[in-house]
């Protein structure tokens, strides 16, 4: 079992297919692992294996990854195992994609070290409109089935981490304003729900300089053209 250690952190991950590196960001909110993949209307890891280096991760404390849980904890300890495990893996230059909680974490990354991301692939990103409640409200479900083993968090941290992780608007971890000077290329696949609101697919769309939106991916009938899409994106954009 592939296992990366750094300092308290223990981070699960998988390899997939050879080439160009891309990190694979799950879905599943604060419980993000691989294995959600497979719950997905679409799991890349197949399809993208077959001309890219698939490097897909749970989480700390999701699936096999575990970590302390801090009062300071917020979306910058996510984004500095992602990139402590792509220097981990000796990786400089990647794409990366996520689903859902993915969106954000693949914007944190481009903030983080925007000369290392080539390009994003955002399907049905979460976002803030009038559902903050409902981020509440799972990372509320997340935290109580941890609390059993985590007798030494206190109430207190658990909520300044969930008000760190959701109380920002937007994006949570980054601002209109920056996605509006993003020039990474961003392919945006709409999302429709709760949480994953169209109005935020659509804003990254309409604010970033270089994103595409594709509106019509998951059902059967729209999945060949949304797959072939995203290979011609991120072919178009893989280093030579």
């Amino acid at each position: 079992m592939p296992i990366f250690e750094r300092e308290d952190v223990t981070l699960y991950y998988e390899e997939h297919g050879a080439g160009f590196p891309i990190l694979l960001i799950a879905p599943g909110g604060m419980r993000s692992a691989v294995s959600f993949w497979d719950q997905a209307a679409w799991n890349p890891i197949p399809q993208l294996a077959a001309h890219y280096r698939v490097i897909a991760m749970d989480q700390r404390n999701a699936g096999q990854s575990s970590a302390p849980i801090r009062a300071t904890d917020s979306w910058h300890v996510y984004t500095e195992d992602q990139l402590a495990l792509l220097d981990h893996l000796g990786v400089d230059r990647f794409h990366v994609a996520g689903m859902c909680i993915g969106g954000p974490y693949c914007m944190g990354l481009i903030q983080a070290a925007p000369q290392r991301v080539t390009s994003a692939v955002l399907f049905q990103t979460i976002g803030l409109s009038d559902n903050r409640q409902a981020f509440y409200d799972m990372f509320d479900g997340w935290a109580d089935a941890l609390k059993p083993d985590r007798p030494e968090v206190s109430a207190e941290v658990w909520e300044s981490f969930k008000t760190a992780m959701y109380g920002g608007d937007f994006l949570f971890n980054v601002s209109q304003e920056f996605v509006a000077q993003c020039q990474t290329p961003l392919l945006v696949l709409l999302g429709n729900d709760v949480y994953h609101p169209s109005e935020t697919s659509r804003d990254i769309a309409r604010l970033a300089p270089n994103a595409t939106l594709i509106e019509s991916w998951k059902e059967p009938q729209d999945q060949p053209a949304a797959k072939q899409a995203v290979e011609d994106f991120l072919a178009q954009h893989t280093p030579r």
